[in-house]
């Protein structure tokens, strides 16, 4: 079957007087990877399980293609979606080999069918070498190919994955996401996942969507999400970021790294500067003066925390390139970027 998209329009979910889900819509075409990011309870696995049929549809529409899988009236249930999914840990059979794990949900198909499919998984994964291989005997790694073969052997519509590369270490879980990522475009499926890993998602991701508290925060490229933010939330979800607080006046806002223009906003505004750590510049002269508090060596970067001004300093934190360390008490002075300076009004609790 052709792949096709999923389409998910305004879809809400409760739990209780929890609003889990809140009017979310979203869209995933074929071929395109869409990462779900936000932190723990904001929604994002609710939402895929929704799109599976694991959770039941409370409202909206849930569609694949031209067909609605759930819409209050309609409901297909999850093994009639044609979705594969992939969980956090997996759930292979233990008694079943490598080759038997990928062919348990390929059904109504010729026996020839079924092992060329099967094959055709362990080809594409590379696990034919362990295709009579019980999953004990695999690596963390190995198992996780198992279930992404396993979702992609009966040629789903839609791939969901849920946290699928969180129970690995560092290393394996770079190496393994690489090959995903590669398998998942090659199949050209639509596929959507969920991660609480920011740089995950910039890495896999086509577009990203970012949830905070069941809603839809922004949805964009891993560039349009990360150099122009939605809102303080999503600014700093992607990384570390300097905050301040002031009170727009000429179009501008004083910040104790000097004078930031704020772009329109009306004067006597409260705003909010976010200022991200490699947006700042270390500098001898020409700058803001600041005294070295601690500096880091953390690889590929060094981070550099300064203090500025006296008496009741204010902490600024730097990230440079290569390893600079410069000894506590060191006076500096630090530059802006201001391509990296964003301004929000503060943001009020539901």
């Amino acid at each position: 079957m052709q792949n096709q998209s999923l389409i998910l329009d305004h879809v809400s979910h409760r739990f209780g007087n929890l609003l889990a889900v809140d009017d979310v819509t979203l869209s995933v075409e074929p071929g395109e990877i869409v990462c779900l990011v936000g932190p723990s309870g904001c929604g994002k696995s609710t939402l895929l399980r929704v799109a599976a049929g694991l959770e039941a549809l409370q409202q909206g529409r849930v569609s694949i293609g031209d067909e609605i899988m759930a819409d209050g009236a309609v409901t297909v249930p999850p093994e009639q979606r044609n979705v594969g999914l992939v969980f956090q840990d997996y759930a292979l059979f233990p008694h079943l080999s490598v080759r038997d794990n990928i062919a348990f949900g390929l059904r109504d198909i010729s026996a020839a069918e079924k092992r060329q499919r099967t094959d055709q998984a362990l080809e594409r994964t590379g696990l034919a070498r362990w295709a009579d291989t019980f999953p004990h005997e695999l690596s963390g790694g190995q198992q996780q190919r198992v279930a992404l073969a396993r979702a992609i052997a009966p040629r789903p519509r839609v791939v969901l994955l849920d946290e699928p590369f969180s129970g690995l270490d560092a290393e394996l879980r770079h190496q393994v996401r690489d090959g995903a990522a590669a398998i998942l475009r090659e199949t050209g499926v639509a596929t959507l996942m969920v991660t609480h890993d920011s740089e995950e998602a910039m890495y896999m991701a086509d577009r990203i969507a970012v949830m905070r508290e069941g809603s839809l925060r922004q949805l964009g490229s891993p560039d349009d999400i990360y150099l122009h933010p939605a809102d303080a939330f999503v600014a700093a979800f992607f990384g570390d970021v300097n905050r301040f607080r002031g009170t727009v006046s000429g179009a501008g806002v004083e910040t104790p790294l000097g004078r930031v223009d704020t772009n329109g906003v009306a004067d006597g505004t409260e705003v909010e500067v976010l200022l991200r750590p490699e947006a700042l510049i270390l500098a001898d002269s020409d700058g803001t003066a600041a005294t070295v508090e601690s500096a880091r060596f953390v690889g590929r970067t060094s981070l550099i925390d300064v203090s500025i001004g006296d008496g009741a300093a204010i902490s600024v934190r730097i990230r440079v390139p290569g390893r600079q360390l410069p000894a506590p008490g060191t006076r500096v002075f630090v530059r802006r970027n201001d391509d990296q300076a964003f301004i929000f009004t503060p943001s009020v609790p539901k």
